[in-house]
């Protein structure tokens, strides 16, 4: 079995790879290292930044269904039809379970 390729490292801002290669050898990992572990972490931040943001959007959705008829929607027959609504995805999500 062949080795795998190294990573191709190329930056056309000589000012930029030197940055990097500074800041590479103060952590005492190789540029490649370096770099992956920057994508890595800046990829989870942007995973839990929009976990945080999904999860306080369903609890507004909760809360928008959970509300008394008339304090948040316009019509009684609109609370009506998302209560059914809710009803619905709440069986479909049984029914799919079993």
């Amino acid at each position: 079995m062949s080795e795998p390729k190294a990573m191709s490292l190329r930056f056309p801002d000589p000012g930029q790879r030197a940055a990097i290669a500074a800041a590479a050898k103060a952590a005492g990992v190789s540029m490649q290292e370096y770099i992956l572990s920057a994508a890595y972490e800046r990829a989870t931040a942007v995973e839990s930044a929009f976990l945080e943001h999904f999860r306080a959007s369903a609890a507004r959705s909760g809360d928008a269904f959970a509300a008394e008829p008339g304090t948040t929607d316009p019509s009684t027959e609109q609370r009506a039809a998302e209560q059914q609504a809710r009803r619905d995805l709440e069986r479909d999500g049984r029914d799919h379970a079993a």
